[in-house]
C-alpha cells in the first residue's frame, strides 16, 4: 500500500505533504463557515446561484431520488435538489462539521428535516455501501480534495447502476486574455473581500490559488472517464470561469 504521507500535493501554491492537506482544508472552512454563504454572493456577485441553478437544470432531479451531496457544506445544492425533486432524500457530507452546523441553521433545513441527513466524512473514503445513491454532486469542493481521482472512484462506487455524477467547479477560461483579467480580479479583490467580510484574508488567498491549480476542463473530463463514468461531458459556465461535468454509471 502506498504511504501517501510521504508524497506531496498542492495547498494553493504551496507544496505540502499529502497527509497534511485535509487538516489544512478543514482549518480554512472552519475559519470561514459562518460567513461562507455571504462570501459566495460577494465573490461571484451572486452568479454562483445561476451556476447552481444551471446544475439543477442539467441534473433534472426526479421524485424519490437519493442524493449524496459531497463537500455539501451549508446545503445549497441539497436544498435546490429537494425542491426540484418534489420529494426525495439528500445526504450532505462534508469534512468540516462547522459547515454542516451552519447548514442546519438555514430555514430550508427545518422545512426539509425529514429529507436530510448531515454526515461528517471524507470524499476519498465515503462511509456508505456500494450502489446506494441515485445521484452524486460535488459543488466547488473537489479541488480541495487531496486526491480528486480517488473521490471520483468513490463516487462511482456508491452510485447505483444508472446513477449520475455531477461536478460543479471553477475552471479555466479558454481565452488567454480573459483568463488574465479574471486572475487580476481573483488575486486582488477576493482576498480583500475575505478580510473585510470574514476577517480572513489567508483562507480566501488559498481558495483563489486552489482554482488556478485545478485541472482544465478536458483533463478533468479524462479523470471522470478514468473513474468508470460513461457518456461523460462538460459545459462551460460564464466563459469557463466555472464548469459542469456530468457522467453516468452504466
Amino acid at each position: 500500500m502506498t504511504d501517501h504521507n510521504d508524497q506531496t500535493t498542492h495547498f494553493g501554491f504551496q507544496d505540502v505533504p499529502e497527509g497534511e492537506k485535509a487538516g489544512r482544508v478543514q482549518g480554512v472552512f472552519q475559519s470561514v463557515a459562518t460567513k461562507y454563504d455571504v462570501m459566495n454572493d460577494a465573490m461571484s456577485m451572486g452568479i454562483h446561484r445561476v451556476w447552481k441553478d444551471a446544475m439543477m437544470d442539467w441534473l433534472a432531479p426526479r421524485p424519490r431520488q437519493r442524493l449524496l451531496d459531497v463537500a455539501g457544506g451549508t446545503g445549497d445544492i441539497s436544498f435546490r435538489f429537494l425542491k426540484r425533486a418534489g420529494h426525495g432524500h439528500a445526504t450532505v457530507l462534508d469534512l468540516t462539521e462547522p459547515m454542516l452546523v451552519e447548514g442546519r441553521k438555514r430555514a430550508e433545513a427545518a422545512a426539509m428535516a425529514d429529507q436530510l441527513d448531515w454526515v461528517v466524512g471524507d470524499a476519498m473514503k465515503l462511509p456508505f455501501p456500494d450502489n446506494t445513491f441515485d445521484t452524486y454532486t460535488i459543488s466547488f469542493g473537489i479541488r480541495n480534495v487531496t486526491r480528486p481521482q480517488e473521490a471520483l472512484n468513490e463516487a462511482f462506487r456508491v452510485l447505483k447502476p444508472g446513477g449520475r455524477l455531477m461536478v460543479l467547479e471553477f475552471s479555466q477560461i479558454p481565452n488567454e486574455l480573459m483568463q488574465k483579467v479574471y486572475d487580476l480580479y481573483s488575486f486582488n479583490i477576493i482576498p480583500r473581500l475575505g478580510q473585510a467580510i470574514a476577517g480572513d484574508r489567508e483562507s480566501y488567498q488559498y481558495l483563489v490559488e486552489s482554482i488556478r491549480k485545478f485541472p482544465d476542463q478536458d483533463t478533468f473530463l479524462g479523470m471522470v472517464r478514468a473513474a468508470g463514468f460513461e457518456n461523460a461531458k462538460y459545459r462551460n459556465l460564464t466563459m469557463g470561469i466555472a464548469c459542469l461535468h456530468s457522467g453516468w454509471k452504466i
